[in-house]
């Protein structure tokens, strides 16, 4: 995983179509069947720029945002200022998650999960949520699906303006692994009329829904249910999406 330094500074300008409001409540609404969320302390794993940790912040959740990248946090803490909320910011590998106390929910969203590279990695995270997480502790997190990464992504190239950026994303997908390498190239119009041009690029993994299921089963988790394309429906044979809610079935925090 690299630090997005680029990538960061566009992020929120490139995915302003999210409705993260929308996402956050539907989350909530997963959460809902399987929990109280009264007085829940929520990890937002692989926050970026806060957008989520700000929205279930103001659905009554005690949030604290955990990413890897300086430059997303820096983002994220701006808009912390800018609302007023108490959101908790760390710098973390979610590989090394490091928690001062237990968690009752974990959320990893936007193929955050699909950036750690090896199973081996998933494995890394999944136990340290599971070490981290209150007993029933939930885990909710998407994936992108090796459909959208052989279909969608492949090897397709993308391109985004806005007011901002003008943005060349390339894909390279690799069948053998279900990997895409992407590589983006982006240019801002400065007041001289010139533009600045700068690149980020990144590897985003797909894996099988049994491997996921049988990690979550490895590392202490019961499976709760698995949602397709933002839905409440199972996954599809041509989802492009799959949310997952798993339950920390540990009696207590390890130590």
């Amino acid at each position: 995983m690299s630090g997005y330094s680029a990538f960061a500074t566009y992020y929120d300008s490139l995915t302003a179509n999210i409705d993260y409001k929308k996402r956050a409540e539907y989350f909530h609404e997963i959460i809902k069947r399987f929990k109280s969320t009264a007085d829940n302390i929520l990890l937002d794993l692989a926050c970026g720029t806060g957008s989520i940790s700000e929205a279930m912040a103001a659905l009554g959740y005690d949030v604290i945002g955990v990413d890897n990248s300086d430059e997303m946090l820096n983002i994220a803490l701006d808009k912390k200022f800018d609302s007023g909320s108490d959101i908790q910011y760390l710098r973390q590998d979610m590989r090394k998650l490091n928690m001062y106390g237990s968690i009752d929910v974990t959320l990893c969203a936007l193929d955050s999960i699909n950036h750690l590279t090896s199973l081996d990695d998933v494995r890394k995270v999944f136990r340290n949520i599971a070490l981290f997480s209150e007993p029933d502790g939930l885990f909710v997190f998407d994936v992108n699906t090796i459909y959208k990464h052989k279909n969608i992504l492949a090897g397709n190239t993308f391109t985004y303006e806005t007011d901002q950026v003008y943005c060349i994303w390339e894909n390279t997908f690799i069948p053998e692994t279900n990997e895409v390498e992407m590589h983006l190239e982006f240019f801002e119009l400065e007041e001289n009329g010139l533009y600045s041009r700068s690149s980020d690029n990144f590897t985003e993994k797909a894996y099988s829904e049994s491997d996921i299921e049988a990690l979550l089963a490895e590392t202490g988790f019961e499976l709760l249910g698995k949602y397709g394309d933002d839905t409440f429906l199972p996954p599809s044979c041509d989802s492009q999406r799959i949310v997952y809610a798993a339950r920390c079935k540990h009696s207590g925090q390890k130590k």
